[in-house]
């Protein structure tokens, strides 16, 4: 038994635009066409597939047929393809990206990450995005092997050999908290050196790029974690301190299930974020915009802060607390 035939793109586009005006006669009006080249462009589809797509006798207005609703889901799927494929390849003749890669700091508020990627996919639908999110280290070196394309860092080491361009995109706010039964907790006024005696929970760079330097690190006993989000679960059940980003705890704070400390060596702080990508590999269209929306954000909340807008100049390294 012979299968069906291969319809044309054509085909596919006049029975899309048929079932979508209502007529031939109206299809026809729409792509400029007369009714018969219409009606035969749908005659030479139904040939190739070996069904009838519309019932022409039950009324004047040709209705689908059982065989013609299920082509049509298919038609659609293809005809979407097209469109994309033809999307892309119009943006890579004008040098948009066709994926880009980009690594963010842990400590980037996700709030900022969804505004900017939801922008960011409404204004570049045909663009790919690989995203990873990494701490201290990992990710200016995702950046700085080739491995993304730009990336959001809080802590810089200067490597000489891999130049990076730096575009400042505004701060995250970092405050020492602990469960309300830790021993820290509820103390005015402690004396400087208190916090030492306690465990605090650190997150560890993966990279070599910080290796034999400690930031924002005080405790004699320290407990090395990897993810910003286990050093979350452990501060809540009450093992150990550490500083965390506060749109991260403020909810926290407000149930009573962290408390902020009042350390002398451990004050609420303000970290630079910092847009990074590689001089000798600067970003594409893409790529570009998605650092103008991280800039315009760390302006609208500078403005918010201050009541002005601020200027901004990108930070020297290296800027870093991991503690």
């Amino acid at each position: 038994m012979q299968g069906p035939g291969t319809p044309t793109l054509d085909q596919l586009r006049v029975f899309l635009t048929v079932v979508e005006s209502g007529s031939f006669a109206a299809a026809g009006r729409r792509l400029n066409r007369a009714t018969s080249v219409i009606s035969y462009a749908i005659a030479n589809l139904e040939l190739q597939l070996g069904l009838p797509l519309f019932d022409r006798e039950a009324t004047r207005r040709p209705q689908l047929t059982q065989a013609g609703r299920a082509v049509l889901a298919e038609a659609r799927t293809v005809a979407h393809s097209i469109d994309t494929l033809r999307a892309k390849v119009s943006g890579l003749l004008g040098g948009l990206e066709a994926e880009l890669g980009f690594v963010s700091s842990v400590l980037m508020p996700g709030a900022r990450l969804v505004d900017a990627l939801t922008a960011f996919q409404a204004e570049f639908p045909t663009v790919s995005l690989r995203l990873n999110v990494e701490a201290l280290g990992a990710a200016q070196l995702s950046v700085a092997e080739g491995r993304a394309d730009l990336g959001i860092s809080v802590e810089l080491w200067t490597q000489d050999s891999e130049p990076l361009e730096l575009i400042a995109v505004g701060e995250v706010e970092m405050l020492p908290v602990a469960a309300p039964n830790h021993p820290l907790a509820g103390a005015d006024g402690l004396v400087p050196g208190a916090a030492r005696a306690h465990v605090q929970l650190v997150i560890t760079d993966r990279t070599p790029l910080s290796q034999g330097q400690e930031f924002g690190v005080i405790a004699d006993r320290t407990w090395r974690l990897s993810d910003l989000s286990t050093k979350h679960t452990l501060l809540l059940a009450g093992i150990g301190w550490g500083s965390m980003p506060a749109h991260m705890v403020e909810a926290d704070i407000a149930a009573g299930r962290l408390v902020e400390l009042n350390l002398p060596e451990a004050r609420r702080r303000r970290l630079p974020l910092t847009a990074i990508y590689r001089t000798d590999h600067p970003p594409g269209p893409a790529g570009r915009w998605l650092i103008r929306r991280f800039v315009e954000q760390a302006e609208r909340e500078a403005a918010a802060r201050e009541g002005a807008p601020v200027q901004g100049a990108p930070p020297t390294m290296p800027s870093a607390a991991a503690g």
